[in-house]
């Protein structure tokens, strides 16, 4: 018994470092494209990196964690009891350690100016913004219900599916709120670079829209 529940705590403390260690590798792309500052009409680029890195974490990591990579995600999937409530905690400490490790690693590395900051700040109304965050993270979580948690959905699709729903996303409303969908994506930049303009819209928008 005692060896068993060692192994338990063995495997656990493994899970929460893949966790941080994903959600860092995968938060260094996706925030990279915006330290460059690149214009709007560069967007598509920014549209296919954050699509494309998403799916290949989904294909690399699927199998280890069910990469959630967003907490209001993996809260969605408890209420509706397709995870364990055990292990949110420790899901979500994981994608917010994994997000501010990520984002002071981009802080480290690169000079950020103001126009590069690499997190997400309303570009028009807050109620705007809102309302962007609420729809895309809708359609996100809508898309992530039906390639990922239905039995009778092709499992192998849902990389696929996931990342080009970001890749859409993100080009319908980066223009207007940055299209975060993820508090955690957005929170811990802010922490780091000390910018929080309109933060509360990135924690209320994509759990208004992932819980709907």
């Amino acid at each position: 018994m005692v060896k068993e529940s060692k192994k338990n705590k063995y495997q656990e403390l493994r899970k929460a470092y893949q966790q941080i260690a994903m959600e860092e590798s995968k938060l260094s792309y996706v925030l990279l494209p915006a330290l460059f500052a690149l214009p709007k009409s560069d967007i598509s680029g920014i549209c296919l990196t954050w699509g494309l890195i998403v799916m290949v974490m989904i294909y690399s990591v699927g199998h280890i964690s069910g990469a959630h990579f967003n907490p209001a995600v993996t809260i969605s999937f408890a209420v509706f009891r397709r995870f364990p409530w055990s292990q949110v905690p420790s899901y979500i400490c994981a994608q917010l350690a994994g997000s501010l490790l990520a984002s002071l690693t981009l802080k480290i590395m690169f000079k950020i100016t103001p126009e590069a900051y690499f997190g997400t700040i309303p570009t028009d109304s807050y109620a705007r913004a809102l309302v962007a965050e609420i729809i895309i993270s809708f359609l996100l979580m809508f898309v992530i219900s039906g390639v990922a948690t239905d039995n009778r959905a092709i499992g192998e699709l849902a990389g696929i599916a996931v990342g080009m729903t970001i890749v859409l996303n993100v080009f319908v409303a980066g223009p207007i709120s940055g299209a975060s969908m993820n508090p955690a994506r957005s929170l811990e930049p802010a922490i780091v670079m000390g910018k929080y303009k309109g933060i509360w819209v990135y924690m209320v928008g994509p759990i208004i829209g992932i819980m709907a």
